[in-house]
C-alpha cells in the first residue's frame, strides 16, 4: 500500500530533513531521493544530516538547501573521556539547533538506533524510518520496510520513494563535483597525457572479505594498460597507500597511483571522465555507475545488486553456499567467493563493455 506524505503534513512552508550519516556508497545509492523530494515539493527547504567525512558528496547538490554535520566524533571523544555533563550539554545544544530549523518531516534512511535518535532530536512532527531496527522504530511515527527488488541497485530507496508518493520515473543516482574538482581533474588529465582515455581501478574498501587479491589487481592492471591500451589510475584513501604501492610494485608498470592524494570529489571528477571503472563493493566503484561510465564491480561477501540499471555496467559474482556472509565470514580468510573471480573473466568483461561503448 502506498502512503503519501500529503499536503496535510507538508504545507506551504515545507521543511524536510534526510538522515543518512554515511557511508560513501550508501549516500550515492540514496542520492536520488533529494531530486524526488524536490520534484514533489518544489518550494521545500531540504536538508541532509551527514558525517563530516562524507559531506562533500552532497555539498554541491543543486536540490539541497542545507547540510547538517553530525558531530559524532566529538560526542565519541566526550563519551570515551567520561565527560558526561559535557556530552549531555553537546547533545542538548545540537537538539536546540535542529529544532530551531522547524522541520516538518524527518526521514531516517539508515534505520539504526543512532540515526533514529538523531531523527527524533530534530523535533519533526512526522518521523519516517526506512527499515528501522535496533529499537530505532520507537523514535519514529511511521516505519517503512526495506522493500523493492533486492537485486536492483538502490531499490530500497526507490521503494521508499514510491511509498511516500514521490516521483520515480527518473530515479537516478547523482554526484556533483564542484568547479574546483572538475578543474583538478582536467589539469591532471592534461598534465598526465590522459586525454585519449584511461581506466580507474578502485581495489580498496573497509572489510578484507570484500577485497580482491593484490596480485590479481597487479595482473589486471597490466592487461588493461598493455592489452586494452588504457593507462591505469589507482584511486583510494590515505589508509590504502601501502596496498596501492604493493600493487604498483608487482606490475612493474608506470601506473598513476593517486591513492590518498585526492579529495573525495576530486576522485569523483576523475571517475566521471574515465573510460572504464573496475572496483569492489566500495563507494568509488559505485560512482562509476552513478556517472554512467562503463563499470565492473566485483562482489563476494556482500549481497550484490545484479541489476545495475545500465547496459554498460556489470557485477561479477559467484555465490557459494555461505554467500552472502556480510560481516561474518566462515571461510577463515580464504575468501573463495572473491577467489572464484579470475583475471581472465574480468579482462573479458572489460573488453566487452569497452567494445559496446560508443
Amino acid at each position: 500500500m502506498t502512503t503519501h506524505l500529503g499536503r496535510s503534513i507538508l504545507g506551504s512552508g515545507e521543511r524536510i530533513l534526510l538522515v543518512r550519516l554515511g557511508a560513501i556508497g550508501d549516500i550515492v545509492f540514496s542520492s536520488p531521493l533529494v531530486a524526488a523530494f524536490r520534484r514533489a515539493y518544489p518550494r521545500a527547504r531540504i536538508a541532509w544530516m551527514v558525517r563530516p567525512d562524507c559531506a562533500s558528496l552532497l555539498e554541491h547538490h543543486p536540490d539541497l538547501d542545507e547540510l547538517i554535520l553530525w558531530p559524532g566524533d566529538d560526542w565519541q571523544r566526550l563519551w570515551q573521556g567520561r565527560q558526561w555533563r559535557a556530552l549531555i550539554a553537546a547533545i542538548q545544544d545540537f537538539r536546540a539547533r535542529l529544532r530551531g530549523k522547524g522541520f516538518d518531516v524527518a526521514v531516517d534512511l539508515q534505520g539504526l538506533l543512532k540515526s533514529g535518535f538523531l531523527t527524533w532530536l530534530s523535533g519533526a512532527r512526522e518521523r519516517i524510518g526506512l527499515g528501522s531496527r535496533e529499537g530505532s522504530q520507537a523514535f519514529m511515527t511511521r516505519s517503512i520496510p526495506r522493500g523493492g527488488e533486492i537485486k536492483r541497485i538502490g531499490s530500497e530507496y526507490r521503494f521508499l520513494a514510491e511509498n511516500l508518493g514521490l516521483p520515480v520515473d527518473d530515479f537516478a543516482m547523482a554526484i556533483h563535483p564542484g568547479p574546483g574538482d572538475l578543474t583538478f581533474a582536467a589539469d591532471l588529465i592534461q598534465g598526465q597525457g590522459l586525454g585519449e582515455g584511461y581506466a580507474v581501478l578502485c581495489p580498496f574498501t573497509t572489510r578484507p572479505q570484500k577485497h580482491w587479491f593484490e596480485d590479481r589487481w597487479a595482473t589486471l592492471a597490466g592487461r588493461i594498460q598493455e592489452g586494452l591500451g588504457l593507462p591505469v589510475l589507482l584511486l583510494g584513501g590515505p589508509a590504502d597507500r601501502e596496498a596501492a604501492a604493493r600493487i604498483r610494485a608487482q606490475t612493474g608498470l608506470d601506473l598513476r597511483d593517486l591513492t590518498g592524494r585526492t579529495s573525495l570529489l576530486q576522485a569523483a571528477a576523475l571517475i566521471q571522465r574515465s573510460q572504464l571503472v573496475i572496483g569492489v563493493d566500495t563507494g568509488l566503484g559505485h560512482m562509476g555507475i552513478a556517472f554512467g561510465r562503463p563499470s565492473l564491480l566485483l562482489f563476494g561477501s556482500t549481497c550484490p545488486y545484479l541489476e545495475t540499471g545500465q547496459a554498460n555496467a556489470k557485477v561479477l559474482y559467484h555465490p557459494r553456499p555461505c554467500s552472502p556472509c556480510k560481516r561474518r565470514p566462515t571461510c577463515h580468510g580464504a575468501y573463495d567467493c572473491m577467489r572464484d573471480i579470475g583475471v581472465d573473466e574480468v579482462t573479458r568483461a572489460a573488453r566487452v563493455l569497452l567494445e559496446a561503448t560508443p
